[in-house]
């Protein structure tokens, strides 16, 4: 498993955006002011990533996104395999969906809870 993103979930997406560009310099991979979604550069391996809390409600479904309000990141690491460490782990972790093909993201993903309800991203390259 590596780490690849720390997603911040945000509710005003251009500020946010100008905020890490222009005021703390970072560096955009990808995105722009109106994507709702945004990677930087500069944390070693990993990046750093903003989206619209609103867009990540959506990619979840709402009807698995129930705390909302709660949540202001995410922690995402690549796997080898989604559907094995889903199929691994179903038993003992309440996963938030099965695992969803995301072609327009080019990755396939699986949400959960740590035991502390932090949200996790596992993704593989499509």
């Amino acid at each position: 498993m590596e780490l690849t993103h720390i997603r911040l979930l945000v509710d005003d997406y251009q500020k946010s955006f100008l905020f890490y560009r222009d005021v703390l310099g970072f560096e955009v991979e990808w995105g722009d002011g109106h994507s709702n979604y945004a990677d930087f550069k500069g944390l070693g391996g990993a990046k750093l990533a903003i989206f619209e809390r609103k867009q990540m409600e959506a990619a979840l479904g709402n009807e698995n996104y129930p705390r909302t309000e709660q949540d202001h990141s995410l922690v995402i690491f690549r796997v080898k395999s989604v559907d094995n460490f889903y199929n691994e782990w179903k038993n003992d972790i309440a996963f938030l969906s099965e695992p969803v093909s995301q072609p327009e993201w080019m990755i396939k993903v699986i949400h959960f809870r740590d035991p502390d309800g932090n949200l996790i991203e596992l993704n593989e390259p499509l």
